[in-house]
């Protein structure tokens, strides 16, 4: 209690604006403790009563002394003054911090009035780590942006961004200012289309409604309006934050006239574009930067921008672990063929697939190249696993009659045990973790369970 209450008025206004007051005398004794939050001890009065302020405070704070004193002479001086101090509480590690105002009392007492500041150091630590998280996204978004920009300005396609409202250009990259605009005026804030002929112009107008309609169009080869240059256009409709937007790409064939290296290039890319096997195309990790159109229709996919930034494991492998198997032998051996795996559509039933795969020498573009097979329909004998079956089938129903059933549903139980790992061990390509984890084990485990179904090599670690 404080060594002379204040009036109840002054008490009353003290409880609506303070958590805390203390009465201290000249020499920094407390000789009372009044309380009003219920977020504080109950017994701050019998820990505080009788101590030095200075004591009552957290350690670790080399001018704490120094600041009460000062506060102390300050009030002796008539002068009212503020300070933030840190108390030590037990089993709060920050401490229990106050800022108090201080004033001086009657028969040389100084009274120190406090509020609690623990909520306004949470809040302020939220604010610390929500200003945090934005400088963070930002910067995040400052390195997509400038990556964007590199490939934007790098690729060798002219491409374009469309308002579909509008239809006026909203980016070009410096490919496309070169090959439509007229002079140095450049693109942006132009009206779409421009720079082709007057039919290239309305098939180009056809086109952009189909693909409003479908999501993307096929490859429309159009002329420019010098009359002697033509170009593969393609186009994609999207929709990104309430707003519609189409995406050309115009490739020039004029080059390939009179290379023949550059004409293979071209046939090239409609092949694979146009390939009866699924292709997709990576980065190092797995994300997809390219598909044709069979791996969109054995996805169930409508947009090729569905599939691109996304990681190949969203439709490829089983529970997330033939992608990374992949992955590594391609890092270890650039070409994997005949890769078993499922391929799980948007849609419908998982269908089983091989995967052929290559590393691609491209610094500036995709990684990996995968192919992609549906061998749903082939005969049983392409499964080696199935061929060996029927056999130990046979070799378990032979002794029916000869030994007990719980021994026969034992030795079946062991059998189906050891196919499962022997078929989990060739389709990770004998990666005894990934194995592992595809069958749901532990490293340990499957060793355990090697060893005892005498499964592989003398490697196994005791």
């Amino acid at each position: 209690m404080l060594a002379k209450q204040p009036k109840p008025v002054l008490a009353g206004l003290l409880s609506r604006v303070a958590d805390l007051a203390l009465t201290l005398d000249k020499g920094g004794v407390i000789l009372g403790v009044e309380s009003w939050s219920a977020e504080l001890p109950e017994d701050l009065a019998d820990l505080w009563v009788g101590s030095s302020l200075s004591d009552t405070l957290l350690d670790g704070s080399e001018d704490r002394i120094d600041r009460v004193d000062n506060a102390l002479v300050q009030a002796m001086q008539g002068r009212d003054g503020r300070v933030d101090l840190v108390h030590r509480l037990e089993g709060v590690p920050d401490g229990l911090p106050v800022q108090y105002q201080v004033m001086a009392g009657e028969a040389e007492q100084i009274f120190f009035v406090g509020q609690d500041l623990r909520s306004d150091v949470s809040l302020r630590q939220q604010l610390v780590n929500a200003q945090q998280a934005l400088e963070q996204d930002y910067w995040r978004l400052r390195q997509v942006e400038t990556r964007y920009r590199r490939l934007f300005d790098m690729v060798g396609d002219a491409v374009l961004v469309l308002d579909a409202l509008s239809s006026r250009v909203l980016e070009a990259n410096p490919r496309a200012v070169e090959l439509l605009s007229e002079g140095d005026k450049g693109l942006v804030g132009k009206v779409f289309p421009r720079g082709l002929d007057g039919d290239s112009a309305r098939a180009l107008q056809d086109m952009m409604a189909e693909t409003r309609t479908v999501g993307r169009s096929q490859l429309h080869n159009l002329l420019l309006e010098d009359g002697e240059t033509r170009v593969d256009v393609s186009a994609s409709f999207l929709r990104q934050a309430g707003e519609e937007r189409f995406l050309l790409r115009l490739g020039t064939r004029d080059a390939a006239v009179h290379s023949p290296g550059a004409v293979s290039g071209v046939h090239l890319q409609e092949m694979v574009r146009n390939a009866p096997d699924a292709v997709v195309l990576t980065d190092t990790e797995g994300r997809i930067m390219a598909v044709n159109n069979s791996f969109l229709e054995l996805a169930q996919l409508v947009a090729e921008e569905q599939a691109i930034g996304h990681s190949a494991d969203r439709w490829l492998g089983r529970s997330g672990v033939d992608l990374s198997v992949l992955l590594s032998n391609l890092r270890d051996k650039s070409v994997v063929k005949l890769f078993s795996s499922t391929l799980m559509p948007q849609a419908g039933s998982p269908a089983e697939v091989e995967i052929s795969a290559c590393r691609l020498d491209e610094p500036d573009g995709a990684d990996y190249a995968l192919f992609i097979r549906d061998v749903e329909r082939r005969v049983a004998r392409d499964h080696p696993v199935s061929a060996k079956l029927p056999g130990s089938i046979e070799q378990v129903t032979q002794r029916v009659g000869r030994v007990p059933l719980k021994d026969l549903v034992r030795e079946s139980t062991d059998l189906i045990e050891a196919l499962c790992i022997e078929t989990a061990l060739e389709v990770t390509q004998d990666n005894r973790a990934s194995a592992a984890e595809l069958l749901g084990l532990s490293r340990q485990s499957l060793y355990a369970k090697l060893r005892r179904f005498n499964i592989g090599g003398d490697d196994d670690p005791r």
